[in-house]
């Protein structure tokens, strides 16, 4: 396995993604070896956007931003780009607008299910826009009801680590272990922000938790501590190399998404600079 040269080059690589971002190039266009950039190894998991980093920005945007990019699937934050509170044929024509646009629309979240009416409501709407994969945090009283509705409605929901201060699942590990026993389409969705926040390796956590690893939160963030924001991946604290190479140990070959949580009015050059960090990183690790 090829190892780094220096963290200038993975910043290289980064700083192509933002350069695409600002002219509207894409990535292969704004790297002057371009014959090399094509045989970079894609990793057997699809990376997308989680559209929380474009709260602030409409649908049209968030999926523009999205192609620019060149990602190839995308989990819609419900509460911002495709409301469930809308007329269902308004539902649907939003959720074929993003398919149209090319963009596997797998998964809505993060949905919190309080209650069993919240249960029930939130398998609906993802059965009404075909999504895969519920992003969730259903209260652990709920659980038996939404391992029921995963076996009825055949979707998956990935339970989404908080970090400190979430009284419910605070770390991954601490949710795998409620789970472990139940239906395999009941599983997690690892942040990697929350899990570093939390001070946690999270390479270790995804090793521990892998057989449950159904969704994939990409972020980096500044300090391993509570107070600990997202940055541009890089520029953090988490050892994405690392993360890249446990994600490939255990055989990951599902879904991941970044979610760029600073900038929020303007999110799309820090996005660029972490997607394209991530490639550098995948592309200085492959043999």
């Amino acid at each position: 396995m090829q190892t780094f040269t220096s963290r200038r080059d993975i910043l290289k690589l980064a700083g192509l993604g933002t350069i695409a971002a600002a002219s509207g190039q894409t990535f292969a266009q704004a790297n002057p070896d371009a014959s090399r950039a094509a045989k970079i190894r894609k990793p057997a998991y699809k990376i997308g956007l989680a559209s929380y980093t474009t709260r602030k920005l409409d649908l049209d945007q968030t999926i523009a931003i999205a192609k620019q990019l060149k990602l190839e699937c995308i989990s819609i934050k419900q509460d911002f780009h495709l409301q469930m509170n809308k007329p269902v044929e308004e539902q649907k024509a939003l959720a074929q607008k993003v398919r149209d646009a090319g963009l596997d629309f797998y998964a809505c979240g993060v949905i919190y299910m309080k209650t069993a009416d919240e249960v029930k409501r939130a398998f609906e709407f993802a059965k009404t826009v075909g999504i895969r994969v519920i992003v969730g945090v259903p209260n652990h009283e709920l659980l038996d009801l939404t391992e029921s509705c995963c076996k009825e409605y055949d979707l998956i929901v990935a339970i989404h680590n908080h970090g400190p201060g979430d009284k419910l699942y605070p770390t991954a590990a601490g949710a795998y272990e409620l789970i472990k026993n139940r239906d395999k389409r009941l599983g997690l969705c690892i942040d990697l922000g929350h899990t570093m926040r939390s001070g946690i390796n999270p390479a270790e956590e995804i090793a521990k938790v892998a057989d449950r690893l159904l969704d994939f939160h990409f972020k980096d963030v500044n300090a391993a501590e509570a107070k600990g924001g997202t940055v541009e991946m890089g520029r953090g604290v988490i050892d994405i190399p690392a993360v890249v190479r446990a994600l490939d140990k255990i055989g990951y070959d599902k879904l991941a998404a970044f979610e760029y949580e600073k900038d929020q009015d303007a999110p799309q050059v820090g996005l660029a600079e972490s997607v394209g960090y991530l490639r550098g990183v995948i592309r200085t690790l492959q043999e």
